[in-house]
């Protein structure tokens, strides 16, 4: 079993992480989706996955091999020399290097020339261990908005080359996340003696949002309310990526307050979808009507509430629950 996902993604691990950081990150996540404790479906191939991602990780000389030649590490022969291989070796992968797409909606052109980067890495020096290679891998990011990471579907992007733009046909999966990984097989550099061409990996980038904010698969969305609604409780329509949704907001909601909707948040093809949380935000009347003025002056005088304390007060100022 091999995942296209990159590795170090996979653990949560920077990728100059030390032994002890990919260990603990293992052990964490090894926990958290091992089959005999997660029962969510899609727990046992993504416990696979992390136990994959820790054997090369955790192996000094087959992390030299995965950071130089990326998911095509198995594929390389043994005999090349990961130190010598590569941009400083004249041969070998394109790995580390990422050319920055302004995808304009997914048909712009822009960023850094991909076939300039890609014959820098591989022209002159040949290949050193002797024979035929596959091509490196290539990466360019992508920008996406949380409403397309969301939905996902076929897009036409547009990447420059020496040759001029070059379009892919690109299916964004639902529910794709940031720093997710899409494979296109065989749209990488070319091979060496006739070896098979690399792929080209899609890097994928949340865009900032004015109103989601996104943390792994969760999506937390502000919720305007009146203080009146706040006070009495009240069903109150919130935005979302997959459409508006109507939440109920309990009696006494302070700001800040945090309301869940389960499976609301990004969705997940490989098990459980991320939440949505709508957060409270109390609004008050820029300018408020004779009628308004009156009734919050009337309120005022009734209420035994002292927000300061988060509690009523008696009328010689004493804290009552």
């Amino acid at each position: 079993m091999a995942t296209s996902e990159d590795f170090y993604h996979l653990l949560g691990v920077g990728r100059s992480a030390s032994q002890e950081e990919i260990q603990r990150a293992y052990r964490t996540l090894a926990r958290r989706y091992h089959p005999d404790i997660n029962k969510d479906p899609g727990a046992e191939e993504r416990f696979k996955q992390i136990a994959e991602a820790y054997e090369v990780l955790s192996d000094p000389d087959k992390r030299a091999r995965y950071d130089r030649f990326g998911a095509d590490w198995r594929r390389v022969p043994e005999d090349v020399d990961p130190a010598a291989a590569g941009p400083f070796g004249g041969g070998g992968g394109f790995r580390g290097q990422r050319v920055r797409v302004d995808t304009g909606g997914f048909d712009g052109v822009g960023g850094a020339d991909l076939d300039d980067l890609l014959s820098g890495l591989f022209g002159g020096g040949g290949f050193r261990g002797g024979g035929a290679a596959p091509g490196g891998d290539a990466e360019a990011e992508i920008e996406l908005s949380v409403e397309d990471a969301y939905a996902g579907g076929q897009r036409h992007i547009i990447l420059p080359t020496a040759a001029g733009p070059r379009g892919y046909d690109v299916t964004i999966p639902p529910g794709v996340t940031d720093g997710q990984r899409i494979r296109l097989a065989g749209q990488g550099s070319a091979g060496i003696g006739g070896g098979p061409r690399g792929d080209l990996y899609l890097v994928v980038r949340l865009a900032p949002h004015p109103r989601y904010r996104v943390e792994g698969r969760d999506i937390t969305v502000g919720l305007p309310v009146a203080p009146w609604e706040a006070a009495l409780g009240a069903g109150v329509p919130a935005d979302t990526p997959g459409g508006p949704v109507q939440v109920n907001v309990p009696a006494g909601s302070s700001c800040g307050r945090r309301l869940r909707l389960r499976g609301r948040g990004l969705p997940n093809p490989r098990g459980r979808p991320g939440d949505l949380y709508a957060e409270v935000k109390i609004m008050t009347p820029g300018r408020l009507s004779a009628e308004e003025r009156d009734l919050f002056e009337r309120l005022a005088k009734a209420s035994t509430f002292d927000p300061r304390r988060g509690r009523a007060t008696t009328a010689t100022g004493e804290g009552r629950p």
